[in-house]
């Protein structure tokens, strides 16, 4: 999903910055979903000037190279494997951001977007200050899951964290005096975080490691499956995502 949130902006005070604020992942892996919940947050709560440009990057990767190239300051909310507590949230600027999202890759989009930020800086058009507002996955395995709780409760840190760093380059955010309303027109109420959990299925009714029709055909080869579901896959290529599956003691 890529999609330009839209929001009512106010004069700008700052308005020779161009600011880019970005959610990243995707929503149907459980707390690879984090970036895209943060700026979909941000948006409902806040308002901001006709500078900034919130976008739901979703995994769309070198599609986002134009946004990236047009932007001063670029804020990126993202599921980071910084090898920390599971729940953990932190902050890193500048230079530093595309060696944390290459170090440990717990998705592909990642590659993607180093790609991004590669591309952007080859014609000289890469943002000035950059930001990376990062959470430790609890979960990844989990097809159609949502966010863990511990990753679910940094939302608002994360938020206020982005809210901070612009406020330093003058750029300020307004509280919406009633939050907008979520978009639950959408299949699956994938825009309601909180209806997309109530109607989850149940496991039985939908396999949590993706579509077994798909897993479990003979053209689908490089995996290792057990006989059962619940014991999970083993993919030959991901043994670092281990610490992310389900433990099946």
């Amino acid at each position: 999903m890529n999609q330009s949130i839209e929001s009512d902006a106010v004069p700008s005070e700052n308005p020779s910055s161009r600011v880019l604020v970005l959610g990243i992942g995707n929503l149907l892996w459980a707390d690879e979903g984090f970036g895209v919940r943060a700026v979909e947050y941000l948006n409902r709560h806040f308002v901001f000037e006709d500078s900034v440009t919130l976008l739901d990057g979703g995994t769309q990767g070198v599609y986002l190279v134009q946004n990236v190239r047009e932007a001063d300051i670029l804020v990126v909310f993202d599921a980071v494997d910084y090898g920390l507590p599971g729940g953990t949230l932190k902050r890193v600027e500048g230079g530093e951001v595309p060696k944390f999202l290459g170090c440990r890759i717990v998705s592909l989009h990642q590659t993607d977007f180093q790609e991004v930020l590669a591309l952007a800086e080859l014609p000289g058009d890469y943002p000035t200050h950059l930001l990376l507002v990062g959470v430790q996955p609890v979960e990844l395995e989990d097809y159609g899951g949502s966010l863990r709780p511990e990753v679910k409760a940094q939302i608002l840190p994360a938020v206020d964290m982005a809210l901070d760093y612009l406020a330093g380059f003058g750029i300020q955010a307004h509280r919406r005096t009633v939050p907008l309303d979520v978009d639950s027109g959408l299949p699956a109420a994938i825009a309601d975080i909180e209806r997309y959990e109530a109607e989850r299925p149940s496991e039985e009714e939908a396999f949590r490691d993706g579509d077994i029709r798909v897993l479990r055909s003979s053209h689908f080869n490089g995996i290792t499956q057990s006989s059962t579901p619940s014991e999970g896959l083993c993919v030959d290529l991901d043994h670092h995502l281990n610490k992310y599956r389900k433990s099946t003691d």
